[in-house]
This record gives C-alpha cells, sequence and structure tokens, in this order.
C-alpha cells in the first residue's frame, strides 16, 4: 500500500457518501412534492374513441378495405404538439396504414411514411412536423389503407361526419386517439355508453356531454370512450365487450391520464337479459374501482339516468336503479360522484327526466340535457 492509497480512498468515500446525500436529498424533495408515482407522459389523449369489431350489418367494416382513403374530421379537447394512434383490437391479420396526413402534413412512423399495425396491436406516429394546434381545435386526419385488409376495427357511429373513399359515414376506421401535448387542466376518459357516445344530439354539433364537459374546462383533455349499447357486465356481439371486460385496453392504455368517469349500468338493467337486483352491477363498479387505483387514477362514478318511457322500463327495474344509485352516492366505492340522475330527473316525476332534457325516446337525454350533465361534473373531482 502506497502512502496515497488511504487518502484517494478517503476522496473515494467522500465522494459517495456525498452521492448518496444527493440521492437521499432528492427523493426527500420528491417525497416532499408528492412524486410517489412515475413520471407522467408529456402526451395525453385529447380526442379518442373505442373499438368494436364489424358485424355484417357494418357492411364497409366488415368487408375491409384495398387501396382505401379515409377522412376523419375531429373535434379537439387540449392543443399542442399532435400524434395520431391507430387500433385494430379485433384484427386477425396486420394491416399496413399509410400514408396518412393530419391537416395536410405528412405523419410518419419512426420516419416511415407507411407501417404495419399488428393484429390485436395499437400502432402510434411521430410527432407530426410543423403542426401546433389550439384547444378545441378541428383536425382533419387523411389515412390511406393500401388492403386488402379483410374485417377492420371501428367505431360505429362518432356522432360527427366522416368518409371512406369518398362516401359520407360516422364510422371511423382504425383511428382511435389524436395525442396532443398542451393539457393544463384535467385529464379525464369518460367510460360509457350511448348517452357519452352522444345519442340524442346532432351530428357534427359537439354537444355530447364529454365536449361540452372539455370546454367548461379550458386546457382540459377529454377521451370519449363512451359505446352505444354497452353493458358494465355482459359483452355483446354488436355493442363490443362488456365495461369489465375492455377497461385495460381502452381506459388503463391511454397516456398521461388522471381520471376515470365511469357512467355505465343502464344497459346491464333495461338490455335484456337484464339485472334483477344491484348485487352484479355494484360489485362491477368496485371492481373498476379497484383497478382504476392500481393504475394511479381517480375514478368518479355517475349515477344512472332515469329512463322511464323507454320501451323496456318498468317500475321493477326503476327500483333497481334506485338502489344502485344510493350506494353510489354513499361515497364508498368512487373517489367522486356525478349525480347524472340528479341533474335529469323530473322532479315530480323522479323515474323519468324532464321533459325539457329529454330528446324522446325516454332514455337519451337532447342537447339542454346534455349541458346539464356537463354542468354535474364536479372540477374538484377531477383532480
Amino acid at each position: 500500500m502506497t502512502a496515497r492509497e488511504p487518502a484517494r480512498r478517503g476522496i473515494l468515500y467522500a465522494a459517495a457518501a456525498a452521492g448518496a446525500a444527493a440521492v437521499a436529498a432528492t427523493a426527500t424533495d420528491a417525497r416532499a412534492a408528492g412524486a410517489t408515482a412515475p413520471a407522467r407522459s408529456r402526451w395525453t389523449t385529447s380526442w379518442a374513441t373505442a373499438q368494436t369489431a364489424p358485424t355484417a350489418t357494418d357492411p364497409v367494416a366488415y368487408a375491409g378495405l384495398t387501396d382505401g382513403d379515409c377522412t376523419a374530421l375531429l373535434r379537439l379537447s387540449a392543443g399542442g404538439a399532435v400524434r395520431l394512434r391507430y387500433a385494430n383490437a379485433f384484427g386477425s391479420s396486420p394491416v399496413l396504414v399509410g400514408p396518412v396526413t393530419a391537416d395536410g402534413r405528412p405523419v410518419t412512423f419512426g420516419g416511415r411514411s407507411q407501417e404495419w399495425l399488428a393484429a390485436g396491436a395499437s400502432l402510434t406516429s411521430d410527432a407530426v412536423a410543423g403542426l401546433r394546434v389550439p384547444d378545441g381545435a378541428r383536425l382533419e386526419v387523411r389515412t390511406r389503407v393500401p388492403g386488402p385488409t379483410g374485417p377492420l376495427s371501428f367505431h360505429r357511429n362518432t356522432h360527427a361526419w366522416h368518409t371512406v373513399d369518398g362516401v359520407r359515414t360516422r364510422s371511423v376506421l382504425l383511428l382511435t386517439g389524436v395525442e396532443t401535448t398542451g393539457a393544463r387542466g384535467p385529464v379525464v376518459a369518460v367510460f360509457g355508453d350511448s348517452i357519452a357516445e352522444g345519442v340524442g344530439t346532432p351530428d357534427d354539433a359537439d354537444l355530447r356531454w364529454p365536449d361540452q364537459l372539455a370546454r367548461r374546462l379550458p386546457g382540459s383533455a377529454v377521451a370519449n370512450l363512451g359505446i352505444s349499447g354497452n353493458r358494465l357486465l355482459l359483452d355483446d356481439i354488436r355493442f363490443g365487450p362488456g365495461g369489465q371486460a375492455r377497461f385495460d385496453r381502452d381506459v388503463l392504455g391511454l397516456p398521461g391520464l388522471r381520471t376515470v368517469l365511469v357512467h355505465l349500468g343502464v344497459n346491464d338493467l333495461q338490455q335484456p337479459p337484464g339485472q334483477s337486483g344491484p348485487d352484479q352491477v355494484l360489485a362491477g363498479y368496485r371492481q373498476l374501482a379497484l383497478r382504476a387505483r392500481g393504475a394511479g387514477l381517480r375514478v368518479v362514478g355517475a349515477t344512472i339516468t332515469p329512463f322511464e318511457g323507454w320501451k323496456r322500463w318498468s317500475p321493477e327495474l326503476d327500483a333497481v336503479r334506485g338502489q344502485i344509485n344510493r350506494a353510489v352516492r354513499t361515497g364508498r366505492i368512487f373517489d367522486g360522484v356525478a349525480d347524472f340522475d340528479a341533474a335529469l330527473r323530473d322532479p315530480d316525476r323522479p323515474s323519468r327526466m324532464l321533459p325539457a332534457h329529454d330528446s324522446g325516446d325516454g332514455l337519451h337525454p337532447g342537447p339542454s340535457g346534455h349541458t346539464a350533465l356537463a354542468a354535474a361534473v364536479d372540477r374538484r373531482h377531477l383532480r
């Protein structure tokens, strides 16, 4: 051992101690700031939709495309830089996607103008060069699909007009999300059925309650994952996997998500085979809340809205709805409650919607009803 070795070891020990102290200080600072979870993505979902598999009653998606040209006109929530997400959740073979443009600018995937979308998988683009959009922007996405593709995963009714090979359609094929970087407010996924999807509102009017919620909260990012006919518990060939089955894919994979708002249950009551008691629905809610919290999300539950006047309403089902709503309002299942029942019901006849809010079928609210639903969501519950 030389005379200099103890000194050198002393320097190394001091450096190691200083490094450890710095790490400890950083950890202390992080805990003080409440940073116990992994860093959030700068990307958040500004527009989204949830997919189902096509049936023979959906001829375009069911047959697939060859040299197809799809144009989607989308209303975003939060602005910023832009990237796109495609998925083929129910596909059985790979699909080649591209070329793609967003507001006329070329979209690339790892620098390539075309890329393969694997069966059952998703595909995320690069940030679109030179494109930044304001909050609430309209975005035109044009997607070339060389094909032949076979059946394509899609969303049946976006309540907005798009085109496939120049023919107008409300369906959107393969495209499932537009992600942006400019969210300054709540980042929320709305996990719902036809009411969230927008049935009862006019097409291309952006009057669905998730759209109105985004406008109420400037800088918020709101992903609308409503599917008409969707249930909490059971799957359906036409209306897709139930909420229990699709939650992980449709919700937990969204970047930057902070809160999920669950509005499912009325179809479990009124669609055959219906639930004749509250227990299974409440168990389904508890499972969604547990899985959301396990992913670090806040979870807000919505009460089930009145539906007297709908073809399958009965006093017995309304009694079950009341039991479910009372359990939701206790606050023991979810972290917050959006009381949609209270927002829509007729005070003189609580089993039905206030006539001014009814679209005319007893089940789906019209535009003023959607305004009332958006107003019933307390910003404090969205973290």
